[in-house]
């Protein structure tokens, strides 16, 4: 318990947090549509929280919480299809955790947020398919719940580039700006 208090004291920690929660406001903001954070909260929150669980439970919580405002302010933050959003949203933040000892370099952190893109493309178009009746159940249908999806990719892709460039660059800045945010050297 004492370990999780005095990380939570930590400048970086709050940085951090307040970073993701701003994450999550930006969803509600007008926006393009698909141009939003959500994938860059995840890799953000596995690759730069320290525990695990704060890697999992900050993005998650900010997602939800924005999902709740989404369904207060418009009418359309809950849906059917959460399960899938939510379960990607995780293996988002389980590719940010991979990322750990790379995430200052950019090559790993770009192929982390086209993976996670295509990942939040494949997963949830497959579940839309599975479930929502709108497509036959054979390959013919799922092939044609992915090319009516086509025209939504691309905007998330750039929302998922832009945000993770956007997150991940703001920390670095902060970093060697102000030391600190900059990680402690580990005994």
């Amino acid at each position: 318990m004492a370990n999780t208090m005095a990380e939570n004291g930590k400048p970086r920690f709050w940085l951090m947090l307040g970073m993701v929660a701003a994450a999550a406001v930006l969803r509600i903001v007008p926006h393009p549509p698909n141009f939003a954070p959500v994938a860059a909260m995840a890799l953000f929150g596995g690759a730069y929280f320290d525990r695990k669980r704060w890697a999992f439970a900050v993005p998650l919580a900010a997602m939800l919480l924005s999902d709740a405002a989404l369904e207060l302010l418009f009418g359309w933050g809950f849906h059917s299809g959460m399960p899938a959003v939510y379960g990607t949203f995780a293996l988002v933040v389980c590719l940010g955790l991979l990322l750990r000892k790379r995430k200052t370099a950019p090559l790993p952190v770009v192929g982390a947020a086209l993976a996670s893109s295509t990942l939040f493309y494949l997963t949830t178009n497959f579940s839309v398919w599975l479930t929502s009746g709108m497509y036959a159940a054979t390959p013919a249908g799922l092939a044609a719940c992915y090319a009516a999806a086509i025209p939504f990719f691309g905007p998330t892709l750039a929302g998922d580039l832009f945000y993770t460039a956007v997150m991940f660059g703001a920390l670095a800045l902060a970093e060697r700006r102000f030391p600190v945010f900059a990680t402690a050297p580990r005994a």
